[in-house]
C-alpha cells in the first residue's frame, strides 16, 4: 500500500465552496481522506503549508491525440497542473486512422505514427503506452466524415443514405469504445459541409448515452448568434447535451455580441437543455494557415467584420520548412516577399501546407463577460506544435485563470475559478470519480501557491511554464515534484460510465 499526505494545506475540493484548511490522505492512487489525517509513518509526506490543494486540472478542448503518443510524458500540460486531456475536439478525431492521419499531419509533420482500428484500438493504444495525465476522447465528426464518404465524389455535399448509414456505424463503435460525445468542426474540411440535419442523424445516435455534442461552430464572427442557436437546436433535436467550443466573437464589428450568444445559452438551460461553453483566457486565437485562408480576407490595413484579417494581426506559429518565419506576421513577410498579405499567406502554404498560426481577433471585455458566466468551463485548445512557437495558451492556460483572471482582475473568486477546470468540467463530460476532492475518488491532485501561480508564456516566448505550481498527482502518482516532472507516465483513459 503506498500513501501520501499533504499536510496543512488550503483545500478546494472542485465545487465551487470556500477553501478549508486541512490534510489530505492518498493512498493506493484514491483519495482516502480530506480533512484531518492522522500521522502515519509509512506516509510520504508534503508540506502544504501556505499553499492550496485542488483537483488536478482538466482541460476540456486539447488537441493531444497523437501528442500524448508522441510526447508521452505530456510536461507541456501536467507542469500545468493539468491531469487529464480531452482529446478529438472541433472534428478532428482519433479515428478511423486513415482519416485521423490527414488530419494530425498539421501538427505532427513527418512524425511516425502508429496503426490501430477504430477508438477501441486508439484507447487500448494508450493504455498500453499510458501518457503522464489522463485521456477522454470525443470522436471527431470531421474524421468520420472523410472516413464515411466516398472521396472521389468529394465532400462538398450530403452524404447518400448508405454513407449516412456508415458514418453512424463509425460513431456507433466510437460509442461502444467509451467516448465522451462527436466533436464537430463546422469550419474545417470536410465538416463544413455538414448541414444541420446531418448533424442532428449522427447525435441522435448518442441519446440516451450520456455523450455529448461539442462544436466548433460554423461562425465565432458575423453570425455567431445563429451559430450558437444551431448548436443548441442540434443537441435539442438530438436530445444531448451541448458543449460550444472556446467561445467567443471574433473582429472588431462582432465584439460585444457574446452578451446575446450567452443569453442563447441560458434560455436553452433555463428549458432544461444541458449546455457548457469551454473557453481559454486569451485574445488570441490559433489555427491552421489553411482554414484561415479559407476563412477569412487578409488585408493588409484595419479588419472589416468578422471575415476580414488584417495581416498585422495573423502571426506564423509554427512552420517546419521555414523555422525563421516562426513569429512574423503576414504584413512582415508580404513585405519581404514584395507582394499583398494573401498572397504572402498562399507562398507560405505553397511551402508547407502543415503551417499553424495565431490570430489576434478578440476583445479583453469579451474574454472577461464569457468567463464571468456559469456555463463556463476552462480548455486551452492548444496545438501542440512544441518545436515551433506555439500560442502561449499550450502551457499556460490555467496558471493564467488563477492567477491573472482571478488573483489580478478578480473575475471569479479563487473557488468558482478551480470549479470552472474541474468539478464542473468532470460534470459536463461524465467523468465518474474525477473534478472532486473526495474519499473514493481518483487521487488527481495540484499543489500551488495562490499568491505567486502565474503564467509565463508571452507570444514571443511561448514555451514556457507557469510559475507557482509545487506538485502534481495523476492517479496518485507524483509527475510533477517541486515544480519540476517526474518522468512518471500513471494516466489512464477514461471511458464513459456505461462505454
Amino acid at each position: 500500500m503506498t500513501k501520501t499526505v499533504i499536510t496543512g494545506a488550503t483545500i478546494f475540493d472542485g465545487s465551487g465552496e470556500p477553501g478549508f484548511v486541512g490534510d489530505l490522505l492518498i493512498t493506493d492512487g484514491q483519495i482516502a481522506e480530506v480533512g484531518e489525517v492522522p500521522a502515519s509513518p509509512d506516509a510520504q509526506v508534503v508540506d502544504g503549508s501556505g499553499l492550496c490543494v485542488a483537483p488536478g486540472f482538466i482541460d476540456v478542448h486539447t488537441h493531444d491525440d497523437y501528442a500524448a503518443i508522441l510526447h508521452p510524458d505530456m510536461a507541456f500540460k501536467n507542469r500545468g497542473g493539468v491531469t487529464t486531456c480531452i482529446v478529438g475536439n472541433c472534428g478532428f478525431g482519433a479515428a478511423p486512422v486513415e482519416a485521423a492521419r490527414t488530419f494530425a499531419e498539421v501538427l505532427h509533420p513527418g512524425s511516425a505514427l502508429p496503426d490501430y482500428d477504430g477508438y477501441a484500438g486508439y484507447m487500448s493504444y494508450l493504455e498500453e503506452h499510458p501518457p503522464g495525465v489522463n485521456i477522454g476522447v470525443l470522436a471527431g465528426h470531421g474524421t468520420i466524415r472523410a472516413a464515411g464518404l466516398n472521396g472521389e465524389a468529394g465532400f462538398a455535399r450530403e452524404p447518400t443514405d448508405a454513407e449516412l448509414t456508415s458514418m453512424m456505424d463509425l460513431l456507433t463503435e466510437a460509442l461502444d469504445a467509451g467516448v465522451l460525445g462527436l466533436s464537430s468542426g463546422l469550419v474545417y474540411e470536410p465538416g463544413r459541409h455538414a448541414n444541420t440535419e446531418e448533424l442532428i442523424a449522427l447525435a441522435s445516435v448518442m441519446s440516451g448515452t450520456g455523450a455529448l455534442y461539442a462544436s466548433h461552430v460554423r461562425d465565432e464572427g458575423d453570425h455567431l448568434v445563429e451559430s450558437i442557436a444551431e448548436a443548441i437546436e442540434i443537441g435539442r433535436a438530438a436530445a444531448v447535451p451541448v458543449q460550444i467550443s472556446h467561445h467567443k466573437a471574433t473582429g472588431t464589428a462582432n465584439w460585444g455580441k457574446v452578451r446575446d450568444s450567452l443569453a442563447l445559452i441560458d434560455a436553452a438551460r433555463a428549458d432544461g437543455l444541458q449546455v457548457h461553453a469551454d473557453q481559454y483566457p486569451y485574445t488570441a486565437g490559433s489555427t491552421s494557415l489553411e482554414s484561415v485562408a479559407g476563412n477569412y480576407h487578409i488585408v493588409e490595413g484595419a479588419a472589416v467584420g468578422g471575415s476580414t484579417i488584417s495581416g498585422d494581426n495573423l502571426v506564423v506559429a509554427s512552420c517546419e520548412a521555414e523555422p525563421l518565419w516562426e513569429g512574423r506576421t503576414m504584413n512582415e513577410l508580404a513585405e519581404e516577399f514584395g507582394c499583398s498579405p494573401s498572397e504572402a499567406a498562399q507562398r507560405v502554404l505553397s511551402t508547407a501546407r502543415t503551417t499553424t498560426v495565431i490570430l489576434h481577433v478578440m476583445s479583453e471585455e469579451d474574454v472577461r463577460t464569457v468567463m464571468a458566466h456559469d456555463s463556463t468551463i476552462i480548455g486551452s485548445d492548444g496545438l501542440p506544435t512544441l518545436d515551433g512557437k506555439p500560442h502561449p495558451r499550450l502551457y499556460n492556460t490555467f496558471a493564467r485563470v488563477l492567477g491573472h483572471y482571478s488573483r489580478d482582475v478578480g473575475v471569479l473568486p479563487l473557488a468558482e475559478a478551480i470549479a470552472r477546470m474541474t468539478g464542473h468540467s468532470a460534470d459536463a463530460f461524465g467523468l465518474a470519480d474525477r473534478g472532486y476532492l473526495r474519499p473514493g475518488y481518483a487521487a488527481d491532485v495540484v499543489v500551488f501557491d495562490a499568491e505567486r501561480i502565474i503564467d509565463r508564456g508571452t507570444f514571443a516566448d511561448p514555451n514556457r511554464y507557469p510559475d507557482g505550481i509545487h506538485h502534481v498527482f495523476v492517479n496518485g502518482v507524483e509527475v510533477v515534484d517541486d515544480g519540476q516532472p517526474t518522468g512518471s507516465r500513471p494516466g489512464q483513459v477514461l471511458r464513459r460510465s456505461d462505454g
